[in-house]
């Protein structure tokens, strides 16, 4: 056995390196590794460190208040809406109570059938069709049909509306069965006059989602019941009918479940508008119109629409408005179904949407004989001299002839408003359009299109109501535009011919050729079209009216206004909306009571006498101009512009029939049964109401305006809401 040998393992040893002296070899394993993780957490230290005070100096506010927002819950509280109420104080707008079934969309959304089974119990209870509420639920787009929901995806949905108390308490007591569902009491606006004046009080829609974005303080939370003004006054007023909302903010826990209330805003009432609307009026002229349109509709006539308007005068206010066709303002409730949706903007259901009396442009025709006669005065023709009325006149190298070819010899001015003689204003425009040069103008006064303009025509009235129209009054500048529009159309109808697509008639055969050549050159024929209101003249009922207005309270035109003032909810305030004038006619005094005796005489002894003949003219003297428009392919559309009494006048009445005959037998009559109803004139009838086929009785009926005047001073809302009528106009 040989012995251990340690010499050995010392002189190993010996021969290594001093670890402590020895030099560090390049690339030791770790070293570079360990730099870089001590420089790594150097840096998320610093930024660790910057973003702590950026959180807690900067973002500090911003910070602690979504930390409160976690413990508390905004809610909306809507304010009562204000009603619309007539001069005298009458609802024509109100508000009513009623129980609402409503649905939460994303609630509907987030449930695995997409709320199927709930809208399919939900249908039972209401006695409903499940596809008609699923239809309520989709929201409105442009591929959507309705019914649809056209607000907002963030607010109730409407289901059902004036649930009955019973009903509404099994959905609310079985909560389980009905997720995303709720019944609750919502004021709904309410029309004791049902269709009247539908278009002048407009209507109620939700708020959309872009109109819920720029109204940052509902982004989050948005009452169903404080809707949008869609149309009329309900649009044009909206933000004073509406109030301002109150807000609540209650306490939660963090299972949302409400602990307390830790502020509350009230919100602020509507305020009441006061129009200067008469309801009893409204009324009268809404029947009357209906009954003259259903009159010419059984002599064989189309009769597709009317209006008819009533005007203070004294003020420009509106007194009353009726547009034919109408339609209910409630359908909008609740949502509206397709069909309707359709028959609201058809053609053929008469686009019972749009008001006729502000949007609807028609000649005017032979009521617009007061412009041509002012025209041609101011421009030097005598007020006093003789006018030859043949049966007809040579205007250039065309004869227009009088209505049906009637002549009345040499007569007067005042004598051809009377008779409606149309030669004697062609010859007057033939006259005006030669002084102006004829085809080859210098500097042409344009007299009559100017005097168009200086009686409102042509323009928006600046009434308060959306969408209305300018109407349009033809001018040499206006034609050259409307030719280098419709040229080339022009040009393809001259050029068929008769047996290529083009003008079949001679007469238009020429016509077309004409405007393809030399369409902007203002000829003789259209200056003697315009001197009748017809050719491209283009007039509302409104502006009608506002001109027959100006004249009778001596020549000044105001914007006119259905709204008299805003009342508070309590009372307490009252702004009132004041006439605003617009303008003056450009006509002499001379000139005006001219016009005005001439107008005195249509009623008594003209071509209104038929209408009024048994109509107190001694009590209350009418002054008026009737008007026959015609137009290609169309029968004539018939006028009756006036104002009464004619000695001290108060009002400005006009109607339109549209397609429904002469001014003299189918539009006087319209305006004599307003007037009747005004000044009651018209005889009682066993129905308390005047319905049809009801036999006379002796006596006169209650005149709608006591006095026949609007009442002077504004109704008065008491701080519970009651509002006490004027003196003279209460039950």
């Amino acid at each position: 056995m040989r012995p251990f040998r340690r010499a050995s393992s010392r002189r190993r040893s010996a021969t290594l390196p001093d670890r402590a002296t020895a030099p560090a070899r390049r690339g030791a394993p770790g070293t570079i590794g360990l730099v870089i993780a001590q420089v790594l957490i150097v840096a998320m230290l610093v930024v660790l460190a910057g973003r702590l005070w950026y959180l807690q100096v900067p973002m500090a506010s911003y910070y602690q208040q979504a930390a409160e927002e976690n413990r508390t819950q905004d809610l909306m509280v809507p304010a009562t809406r204000g009603q619309i109420l007539d001069a005298a104080g009458r609802p024509l707008v109100r508000n009513n109570t009623e129980l609402v079934v409503s649905a939460d969309f994303h609630a509907l959304a987030q449930q695995e059938d997409g709320g199927a089974g709930v809208l399919t119990r939900l249908a039972e209870v209401l006695d409903t069709d499940y596809k008609e509420l699923r239809g309520r639920t989709r929201l409105c787009g442009p591929t959507v049909s309705r019914p649809c929901w056209p607000g907002s995806p963030y607010q109730p949905i409407t289901l059902a509306e004036d649930v009955e108390p019973k009903v509404a308490l099994q959905i609310m007591e079985r909560q389980e069965e009905f997720p995303g569902i709720s019944a609750q009491q919502h004021a709904q606006r309410e029309y004791p006059g049902g269709k009247a004046a539908a278009q002048v009080l407009g209507y109620l829609q939700p708020v959309t989602q872009d109109e819920l974005e720029k109204r940052h303080k509902l982004r989050t939370q948005f009452s169903g019941v404080d809707q949008v003004g869609r149309d009329g006054l309900e649009a044009v007023y909206d933000q004073r009918l509406r109030g301002e909302a109150g807000l609540r903010k209650l306490a939660v826990d963090s299972k949302g479940n409400v602990t307390g209330m830790v502020k509350e805003t009230a919100p602020e009432p509507g305020q009441h508008l006061v129009t200067g609307m008469d309801a009893k009026v409204q009324k009268i002229t809404e029947e009357a119109l209906a009954e003259g349109l259903d009159k010419a509709r059984a002599e064989g006539k189309p009769a597709d629409s009317g209006a008819s308007v009533v005007l203070d005068v004294r003020t420009g206010r509106v007194v009353a408005m009726a547009s034919v066709p109408t339609y209910d303002p409630k359908v909008w409730e609740g949502g509206i179904d397709q069909k309707t949706y359709n028959d609201l903007l058809s053609k053929d259901a008469g686009q019972p949407l749009t008001s006729r009396a502000v949007q609807g442009e028609f000649p005017p025709a032979s009521t617009f004989k007061v412009s041509t006669l002012s025209a041609a005065v101011e421009n030097g023709s005598s007020r006093d001299g003789i006018y030859n009325c043949p049966s007809s006149v040579m205007v250039g190298n065309r004869s227009f002839e009088n209505y049906e070819g009637g002549a009345h010899g040499s007569i007067s001015l005042r004598k051809a408003i009377e008779v409606s003689c149309n030669t004697v204003f062609y010859q007057l425009a033939y006259d005006m359009w030669k002084q102006d040069g004829g085809m080859k103008p210098k500097n042409p006064k344009d007299s009559m299109s100017r005097m168009a303009k200086g009686y409102g025509f042509g323009a928006p009235t600046g009434i308060d109501l959306p969408h209305e129209s300018a109407g349009r009054i033809p001018s040499r500048e206006w034609k050259k535009d409307y030719w280098e529009t419709t040229r080339e159309a022009n040009c393809k109808l001259a050029k068929g011919g008769r047996g290529e697509g083009g003008a079949q008639d001679g007469y238009l055969l020429q016509v077309a050729k004409e405007q393809c050549k030399d369409g902007w050159v203002y000829r003789a024929g259209d200056a003697a079209n315009f001197a009748i209101g017809q050719g491209d003249v283009l007039v509302t009922p409104l502006q009608l009216a506002r001109a027959y207005a100006a004249i009778a309270n001596g020549g000044t035109l105001y914007e006119p206004r259905v709204a008299k003032a805003f009342v508070s909810a309590d009372g307490k305030t009252v702004d009132p909306v004041e006439p605003v004038k617009a303008g003056k006619l450009p006509i002499s005094d001379e000139t005006l009571k001219y016009l005005q005796t001439a107008l005195r005489d249509v009623p008594k002894s003209g071509t209104a006498r038929g209408a009024f003949t048994d109509f107190p003219l001694d009590q209350v003297p009418i002054a008026g101009k009737t008007g026959s428009a015609s137009s290609n392919g169309k029968e004539s559309s018939a006028w009756f512009a006036s104002y009464a009494p004619a000695d001290d006048p108060q009002f400005a009445v006009v109607a339109l029939l549209s397609q429904s005959g002469t001014g003299g037998t189918n539009a006087a009559p319209v305006v004599r049964k307003i007037y009747d109803g005004i000044y009651g004139f018209a005889p009682k009838t066993d129905d308390a109401e005047g319905a049809k086929g009801a036999k006379p009785k002796k006596g006169k009926t209650e005149p709608a305006m006591p006095d026949g005047a609007p009442p002077k001073e504004l109704p008065a809302v008491k701080p519970d809401g009651s509002v006490d009528l004027p003196e003279g106009f209460r039950p």
